[in-house]
């Protein structure tokens, strides 16, 4: 199979722009979340972490060319907020460290320096991150008024975020 090949969007209104007619494999190597995870978290108590985490240290450090996918970003955003408890601080700390290196890309880079600043302001990452890349929208609309909506308007007026009702227009 190539590596390009998808199925058709069409058949459900999708719209996608055209991929390429052949794909160029790359040496890079793409990360999961949890070999990030067991670079940047020390468990001792997890037998499993204790073994894992020498080998994540020698792929971050000795690997010439690695990709991290926004979705991924995403994630472990979350693992290290929910199961390893990072602060605030802790968790942009990560981020700026995995951006800084320069063996290191990750897919939308502007747009995770982004949702760092927001989340320092106080949005949540991952509703940061959509806002993010919302920036060319002219609205983002959402039900989450209290937590995402009324924070971001507080915090950026780049995109309007609101929460749309029965009469709400299309804009």
């Amino acid at each position: 199979m190539d590596c390009c090949a998808a199925t058709s969007p069409a058949s459900v209104g999708w719209r996608i722009s055209t991929l390429p007619k052949r794909c160029v494999r790359s040496k890079m190597i793409a990360l999961d979340t949890n070999i990030l995870a067991r670079f940047y978290v020390d468990d001792p108590g997890d037998p499993e972490a204790a073994l894992q985490r020498p080998i994540a240290h020698r792929i971050l450090t000795e690997s010439p060319s690695l990709f991290v996918p926004i979705t991924v970003v995403l994630e472990l955003e979350w693992v290290l907020r929910a199961f390893y408890r990072f602060d605030v601080r802790q968790i942009v700390g990560v981020f700026e460290h995995l951006l800084g290196l320069r063996h290191v890309n990750a897919e939308e880079a502007e747009r995770i320096v982004a949702a760092l600043r927001l989340t320092e302001a106080g949005l949540d990452f991952a509703d940061a991150l959509h806002l993010a890349g919302s920036s060319h929208c002219e609205a983002l609309y959402t039900f989450d008024d209290r937590r995402f909506a009324r924070r971001a308007r507080r915090l950026t007026d780049a995109t309007r975020v609101s929460v749309p009702t029965a009469q709400t227009e299309e804009p």
